[in-house]
C-alpha cells in the first residue's frame, strides 16, 4: 500500500502536470488569435520612355554640352559634332551653285554687243556683195540679148549673183539668231541646272544642320554613348534621355489575381527606394504575356495551368526621383 507520502506527492505531480497542460492550451489560443495571416505582395518594377538621340551627320564628336544625370528641356543642346569632309562637300556644293547661275544669266542675256555688232556687219558686207552681183548680171543679161557676149558669160553672173543671195541669207540668220539669244530649250535646261545645283547644296546644308543636336523632348540624360573625340556613323546613337512626363510600373501577376488589379483601378503602392513612399498608382493596361509565362502544376489532378499577365499601371502624382528599374510593392486585399 501507498503511504501517505507516495500519495501526496502523485497527487502534486498530477496538479503539475494539469498545470503545464492548461498553460500550453492558453498558449496555443492566445497565439492562435494573435497570429496574423501573413500578407500577400505582388513586386513591380519602375519603368520609362527612353529616347535615343542621332544624327544623320557622321563626323566626330567635338563636345559635350550635357552630362549623365543632367536635366534637360526640349530644344536644349547636347553635343557638337564636327565633320570636315561634309563642310568640303558644302563648299563644292556652293560652287557648283554659283557656276550654274553664272551660265544661266549668259543664257538668258543673249548674245554679247561686240557679238551682235560683228554678225550685222557680215550681213551689210553680205547685202553689199549681192547688190553688185545683182548690177553685173543685169548688165550680163542685157548684153546677152544684144548678142555682145556669149551664154556662158550670162550663167556666170547669174551663178555668181544667186551666190550672192544665199551669202546674204545665211548672214542675216546669224544676225538674226544673235539677236535673239538662246533658244527656250537651252534657257530651261539652264534654270533647271541652277535648280538642281541649290538642291544639292540645301542638301548638304541639311546635314550640317545635325552637327548641334538638340534635346527632343524634357527629361533627364540617362546615358551618353561614345566619348569626346570619337568617331560616329550615321544614325548612331549618342546619348539617351528620358523623359521625365512618361513613367509607368509593370507588374506581372497570375491570373487568379487579376481581380484584385483590373483596368483602370486606382491601387496604392509603396516604392522602397523613396523611403517606402506610398502613392496611388492607375490600371491602364493589361495584357496576357503568351505561353512562355505560363505557372505550371505540380500536381497532375486538382489543379490548373495559370497564365501570366502583364500589368501596367502609372503614378496618379508626379514623381521626380522615380528611375526605372525601382522596385515597386503592391499589397493585395
Amino acid at each position: 500500500m501507498e503511504t501517505n507520502e507516495e500519495k501526496r506527492e502523485n497527487r502534486i505531480l498530477l496538479i503539475s502536470l494539469g498545470a503545464i497542460l492548461a498553460t500550453l492550451v492558453v498558449i496555443a489560443v492566445v497565439g492562435f488569435l494573435c497570429v496574423n495571416t501573413p500578407k500577400e505582395f505582388i513586386q513591380g518594377q519602375a519603368e520609362a520612355t527612353v529616347v535615343k538621340v542621332s544624327g544623320k551627320l557622321p563626323g566626330r564628336v567635338e563636345a559635350f554640352f550635357v552630362r549623365e544625370g543632367d536635366s534637360v528641356k526640349e530644344g536644349d543642346t547636347l553635343v557638337h559634332i564636327h565633320s570636315s569632309v561634309v563642310e568640303a562637300k558644302l563648299q563644292q556644293a556652293q560652287a557648283m551653285t554659283t557656276a550654274a547661275k553664272a551660265q544661266n544669266r549668259k543664257i538668258d542675256g543673249g548674245a554679247r554687243y561686240q557679238t551682235i555688232q560683228s554678225a550685222r556687219d557680215l550681213w551689210l558686207q553680205a547685202q553689199s556683195a549681192r547688190e553688185i552681183a545683182q548690177k553685173t548680171y543685169n548688165r550680163m543679161e542685157s548684153l546677152y540679148g544684144q548678142g555682145v557676149i556669149s551664154a556662158q558669160k550670162r550663167d556666170e553672173a547669174q551663178a555668181a549673183y544667186k551666190a550672192a543671195q544665199a551669202a546674204e541669207d545665211a548672214t542675216w540668220n546669224q544676225y538674226n539668231l544673235a539677236q535673239s539669244g538662246a533658244q527656250q530649250e537651252d534657257k530651261t535646261s539652264a534654270a533647271a541646272m541652277v535648280t538642281a545645283a541649290k538642291g544639292g547644296e540645301k542638301e548638304v546644308e541639311a546635314l550640317l544642320e545635325d552637327q548641334y543636336l538638340l534635346a527632343p523632348c524634357d527629361g533627364v540624360v540617362d546615358e551618353i554613348y561614345p566619348q569626346q573625340g570619337e568617331l560616329v556613323a550615321l544614325g548612331a546613337p549618342i546619348m539617351s534621355v528620358m523623359r521625365s512626363d512618361d513613367k509607368w510600373i509593370t507588374f506581372n501577376v497570375r491570373e487568379e489575381l487579376l481581380n484584385d488589379m483590373p483596368m483602370d483601378a486606382e491601387i496604392d503602392v509603396m516604392i522602397p527606394a523613396l523611403g517606402n513612399k506610398r502613392t496611388k498608382a492607375q490600371v491602364y493596361y493589361v495584357s496576357d504575356m503568351g505561353d512562355y509565362a505560363v505557372w505550371r502544376a505540380t500536381k497532375a489532378t486538382g489543379e490548373w495551368d495559370s497564365r501570366t499577365f502583364k500589368i501596367k499601371a502609372r503614378p496618379m502624382t508626379t514623381l521626380p526621383n522615380l528611375r526605372p528599374g525601382m522596385s515597386v510593392i503592391y499589397e493585395l486585399k
